[in-house]
């Protein structure tokens, strides 16, 4: 991936305004003299020729004198669509300041606006009345794809359903897999499946993008999901398929559906699950107690809190208790409460986590009396997580597990300042968004968010190198110990449960490395293994650097 070949083109070797106008191609003022006479590109740019880390500064200049966030996006987001590999050296040399921009929190306000800050179409967009011809839309795309993400925007982030404006979703998670991943930019495709939208506000805009109707739903619906994955295989032989921010009740049993046939998983249940996890490995390394003795409480029941009690029961498992008190160390508050067995109309993606106990409507009340050691805010209900349920938490543990992971910033339980303050400085916080240190008794504290990009990108990444026909849970145990092992003790002495984003890239070969470790292991591969799978991974990885 890292030193492939020029992208094919139906029109051969491209020459003037088709390069400037091309991404993958376009060097702007860094074509060399003798590039603009080759190219015909002579008297199509100004004269002066600046590197590419010129290029860079005057970007990063531009965007910082920018104060708006939406307006940084659409800076951003017109650079990508112009030079992808500069905006690609951006995010690369800039990820702490540029992430928050082209992800959470800024891409979910991004989404909420989509229609009138849409500029020029990125990834491919297929409609419910697509159907029959899937394979023929898909075969507009003009590149190899390996990695897709597919929405069908019903879910994006904590906003609800933004129906076809959740593009935003998987084009921002797309330049991670690049940025943070290293999988080339052209290997990657964002996909939005659009069956319409059930919110009211988006029917009347006048500027949204999508279809004008109800979401399609029941057999309809499934019969579309069944047609674009098996059209996507056939178009894209191999290619490796990423659900996102669908709705609870088709996102679990799509994950089912598909997990077993095909190289997929689901980001929101499986990658949520593996940074949460590493989180409480790096916590766990601080109060020197056992995984087997802890218990957490969840604010919220859906995907992301199933997925990460799946992920914590088993590696309790593992660490040698039976499946049932494994799961019993892990409970579900949702919006009627705690989830106890014998609530009526139980969802069944909570029936594992629904354990015997008298109903209780509150949040505190639940703390007192389950006692846990950790609390895990993914309920995308903002400030639940108040100053008396912090105190209450504090009281029973010394050391207490306080993760508000919702986003975006808007919808997260609490932020880090009241988490550390309200503790008195003994939270052990990670966060879903992104929080300024905290200065608290003469202590800073620097807190980094429990961010999927800490994992879905090296996930992506393995998947592609080593060609897995399947991506198993296992895959996500072991992505967590690799990225707990990457936090520093400097790290942990700051009140940092995550290595620092610049090191996102050497993450991912981690990550990834670990990925075709177990291909290889499960026999999921038929490519030969590389004497050195981290080397083999990190040789991989894309380099936007002008060639």
């Amino acid at each position: 991936m890292a030193n492939r070949p020029p992208v094919a083109t139906r029109t051969g070797t491209p020459r003037g305004m088709d390069i400037l106008r091309d991404p993958l191609r376009n060097r702007g003022t860094a074509f060399t003299e003798a590039e603009r006479d080759r190219l015909g590109l002579r008297g199509l740019l100004p004269p002066v020729v600046l590197t590419q880390e010129q290029q860079m500064t005057r970007v990063m200049i531009h965007l910082r004198s920018l104060s708006d966030p939406l307006e940084k996006y659409i800076a951003l987001n017109s650079l990508h669509d112009r030079n992808e590999a500069l905006f690609f050296r951006v995010v690369i040399d800039h990820i702490d300041e540029v992430m928050p921009i082209i992800y959470t929190p800024t891409v979910g306000l991004a989404c909420q606006k989509y229609g009138q800050v849409f500029q020029r179409p990125r990834g491919i967009f297929i409609s419910i009345e697509d159907r029959g011809r899937v394979a023929e839309v898909l075969r507009n795309w003009p590149y190899p794809a390996k990695m897709i993400v597919v929405t069908d925007g019903e879910r994006i982030l904590g906003l609800g359903d933004l129906g076809a404006n959740g593009m935003g979703i998987p084009v921002g998670k797309l330049a991670l897999y690049t940025g943070c991943g290293g999988i080339a930019p052209e290997l990657c495709l964002p996909v939005t499946l659009d069956v319409g939208t059930n919110n009211a506000e988006l029917l009347a805009d006048a500027y949204y993008v999508g279809l004008r109707q109800r979401r399609v739903t029941g057999q309809p619906y499934d019969d579309f999901m069944e047609e674009f994955i098996t059209s996507a295989r056939e178009v894209f032989p191999g290619v490796v398929i990423q659900f996102e921010d669908f709705a609870n009740h088709n996102a679990f049993r799509l994950l089912e559906k598909y997990r077993e046939r095909i190289p997929t998983f689901n980001d929101d249940i499986q990658g949520t699950a593996a940074v949460a996890l590493a989180g409480i490995f790096s916590a766990l390394r601080i109060t020197g107690q056992p995984l087997t003795d802890q218990r957490f409480l969840f604010m919220g029941a859906g995907e992301a809190a199933v997925g990460i009690a799946d992920l914590i029961s088993s590696a309790m498992e593992k660490n040698g208790l039976s499946p049932t008190e494994a799961k019993k160390r892990c409970w579900l508050f949702d919006s009627q409460g705690l989830v106890v067995s014998g609530r009526p109309q139980l969802a069944s993606h909570k029936a594992a986590y629904a354990h015997d106990n008298a109903p209780v409507g509150d949040f505190v009340t639940a703390i007192r009396t389950l006692k846990p050691t950790g609390i895990i805010g993914v309920a995308a209900v903002g400030g639940t997580f108040t100053r008396e349920v912090l105190d209450e938490i504090a009281k029973i543990n010394e050391r207490p597990i306080v993760f508000a992971l919702s986003n975006p910033t808007s919808q997260a339980e609490c932020t880090a300042e009241e988490a550390y303050r309200w503790t008195r400085g003994r939270a052990l916080f990670a966060c879903g968004s992104p929080f300024d240190p905290v200065t608290l008794d003469g202590k800073t504290f620097v807190p980094r968010q429990g961010n999927n990009s800490y994992i879905f990108p090296g996930i992506g990444l393995g998947a592609v190198a080593s060609g897995t026909r399947r991506i198993n849970d296992d895959v996500f145990m072991a992505a967590a110990y690799r990225l707990a092992h990457l936090v520093s003790e400097s790290d942990l002495e700051q009140g940092s449960l995550y290595p620092a984003l610049s090191r996102t890239r050497e993450v991912s070969a981690h990550i990834g490395a670990a990925v075709a470790e177990a291909a290889h292991a499960q026999e999921l591969t038929d490519r030969k293994k590389p004497d050195d799978l981290l080397k083999d991974m990190a040789a991989q990885m894309y380099d936007p650097s002008y060639r």
